[in-house]
């Protein structure tokens, strides 16, 4: 996947990001680092959890203050989701980390739930389940705002944020763009 998402290897990707962390270092600005594919990629097929936690060991030894931990195709099942971050946490602080789900298999509602319960509370989330993943063949658009904010708001989770004006906000866009919105 990141041959053909960035044109190198994951191991000169993370070269080619060392100097960007440097100056990010140097410069006080906070780094963010996300583990694409880290539950199965279109191309290698399954991904060994031992492969996420050095990676993201990697990336915590560089500095970066969050770890997103990505389902780019959206395959992951919620025990994934917990097995990934339970081993992730042992070298990395939990709430460091956060969690970015495509909803191909409408997974992604579930595997935020499966986060939450193993103390993961970040997640990337786009309107209207918007997105996509032009390297996967068949990925959706990442986990809809709306439908995440539903849950939370149904754990008693406070969010500060309007479940109608999102809902609207993807009504909206998606008319715009003339397509359905992926908001269940």
């Amino acid at each position: 996947f990141s041959q053909r998402n960035l044109n190198c290897s994951i191991a000169e990707s993370v070269e080619k990001f060392e100097p960007v962390a440097k100056a990010a270092r140097e410069n006080n600005i906070r780094l963010r680092a996300a583990v694409s594919v880290a539950f199965g990629c279109p191309y290698q097929g399954e991904v060994p959890v031992k492969d996420v936690v050095e990676l993201t060991q990697r990336y915590q030894d560089m500095g970066c203050i969050e770890v997103a931990i990505c389902d780019t195709i959206g395959v992951a099942t919620a025990n994934q989701i917990k097995d990934v971050f339970e081993a992730t946490a042992k070298v990395y602080p939990i709430d460091q980390l956060s969690g970015h789900y495509h909803d191909t298999y409408a997974q992604g509602v579930p595997n935020v739930l499966a986060s939450l319960e193993v103390g993961v509370s970040r997640f990337d989330t786009s309107i209207a389940g918007l997105g996509g993943c032009p390297f996967a063949k068949g990925a959706t658009g990442n986990v809809a705002t709306e439908d995440v904010v539903y849950l939370l708001h149904g754990l008693g989770i406070k969010t500060n944020l309007d479940l109608e004006k999102l809902v609207e906000a993807g009504q909206y866009i998606s008319a715009f763009l003339d397509r359905k919105s992926n908001s269940r």
